[in-house]
């Protein structure tokens, strides 16, 4: 045995390389095997020299008309050079010397694909799986998922990566994709009986409890799905995703603390990112411990600086706490950041309220119906705002155009009723009342929240209690 092979593969090609070009030059008559032509074929093709490859095909296949292979790697170097249709005359003529070589129909998929025939690419693979069995017949399946990816049959890819799956329960490429195209075909019922099964008979299968995680996350049965999640990270304590995954789940059951516990989990195990930071203390924030949410939001900002929506979830706990100018500073960064969010602009609007600072309340309440003119919110906090700041003229004003873009909201006609009782005009006061008990008689809480010793006033108590002698409120 040779002490290099490396170097006698070397010297073979050399002495290979001459004869070929002893061949081209006419200088000797020189016979070529057709295992040498495809060594001199791969030699040309590894340098990215295409035509000069391309070129020694046309010398081996005139020297070995009837080889298959030779027509498989001439079609081949077509298709690198973008030849589709004339790749396509190449593997034709291949398929009748031998159509057991697998590349043919991937090949044939290939150039289909360039050519934009979607459909014909399935075909072909669709007719190869007849003829092979085994791993060639996972390849083709494989193949075949990223034609139907390719022109959106999503569903047809589910049902390739379930006839692998069938084949090859262990199959990793085919576990992880699945997880993906179960959840965005919402084929979820299918993937659970998919991976009850691979289960069965592969018990430590982390991969496949995952999926079947992940599948009952997706129809909602989260107690289900967290189970399944522990039996994956009792065989793989290192599995982040199944983690966070389970934290995802406590999230939507509302069982904070074991959402915190179990996204800290994530962070010991993976690379820290904003939106673990940002769920955690979104978890806090549920539980009223206002410090550790913004603890927990600062180090997501820390990874993501752009992200306006951490600095207003700040804000919000100071505005929790009642710390206004704090959460006026969160504010002010965020809108930086976006300055026209409405409900960035609502929160200022509500902390200056809260301040007492009427002129600067009404500017941002102001920006947020400019924006929204259609949306209740803000209408409501600007006119609440200029109810008790005593601003009366201004807010039948600006009542009249909530009644208007709003398409005659029923909150609005108490407000306007509100205002004209602030303004000494009881009767037509009276009246909006009425139409507004007419429409949604509930919303006279709201109207009583505005101003309780609005009570005081015997005309509204007398319209209250003949609606409610009517109807139930």
């Amino acid at each position: 045995m040779s002490k290099n092979p490396y170097r006698q593969d070397r010297e073979e090609l050399k002495e290979l390389l001459q004869q070929y070009d002893n061949l081209k030059t006419g200088r000797s008559h020189s016979f070529i095997e057709e295992d040498a032509f495809e060594k001199i074929i791969d030699y040309f093709d590894d340098k990215d020299e295409l035509i000069q490859a391309l070129e020694v095909t046309d010398y081996a296949i005139n020297q070995y008309p009837y080889s298959s292979s030779l027509l498989i790697k001439r079609a081949d170097l077509l298709i690198a050079a973008k030849k589709y249709k004339e790749s396509l005359y190449f593997l034709e003529q291949a398929e009748i010397l031998d159509s057991s070589d697998i590349n043919l129909y991937i090949l044939k998929t290939d150039a289909y694909l360039a050519l934009d025939q979607q459909e014909k690419a399935a075909e072909v693979l669709e007719d190869a799986l007849n003829y092979f069995g085994g791993e060639e017949k996972l390849e083709l399946l494989f193949e075949l998922t990223d034609v139907y990816d390719d022109y959106e049959n999503f569903d047809k890819v589910f049902d390739c990566l379930k006839m692998i799956l069938e084949m090859d329960p262990n199959n990793e490429e085919a576990l992880y994709k699945i997880c993906f195209w179960t959840d965005f075909t919402g084929r979820n019922e299918e993937g659970i009986r998919l991976h009850q099964k691979i289960i069965e008979d592969f018990p430590f299968s982390e991969l496949a409890w995952f999926n079947l995680a992940a599948a009952y996350q997706g129809i909602k049965l989260y107690e289900k799905a967290i189970d399944a999640y522990q039996y994956a990270v009792a065989i793989d304590e290192k599995f982040d995703y199944a983690w966070r995954n389970m934290g995802d789940a406590y999230l939507r059951l509302r069982k904070y603390k074991d959402a915190i516990e179990v996204l800290q989990k994530v962070l010991e195990l993976a690379r820290p990112e904003d939106v673990i930071y940002e769920a955690i203390g979104h978890c806090y924030d549920k539980l009223h411990n206002y410090a550790q949410a913004r603890f927990n939001y600062r180090k997501a900002t820390h990874l993501n600086q752009d992200d306006s929506q951490l600095f207003y979830k700040i804000a919000v706990t100071y505005m929790n706490e009642g710390v206004w100018d704090s959460a006026i500073k969160n504010l002010h960064i965020a809108m930086r950041i976006h300055r026209l969010q409405p409900e960035y602009n609502l929160a200022m609007g509500q902390c200056f309220m809260e301040q007492g600072k009427i002129e600067e309340a009404v500017q941002y309440f102001g920006n947020v119906v400019r924006n929204k003119p259609k949306n209740s919110n803000g209408w409501l906090e600007l006119l609440k705002c200029l109810y008790h700041a005593k601003c009366i003229d201004e807010g039948l004003e600006y009542v009249e155009h909530a009644i208007e873009l709003t398409n005659v909201k029923p909150i609005f006609l108490f407000y306007k009723s509100a205002f004209l009782l602030a303004a000494g005009k009881s009767k037509e006061a009276i009246i909006q009342l009425e139409l507004g008990m007419e429409k949604n008689p509930k919303l006279v809480k709201k109207f009583i929240e505005l101003n309780p010793s609005i009570l005081q006033n015997q005309l509204v108590v007398d319209v209250i209690a003949r609606f409610k002698r009517n109807k139930s409120i």
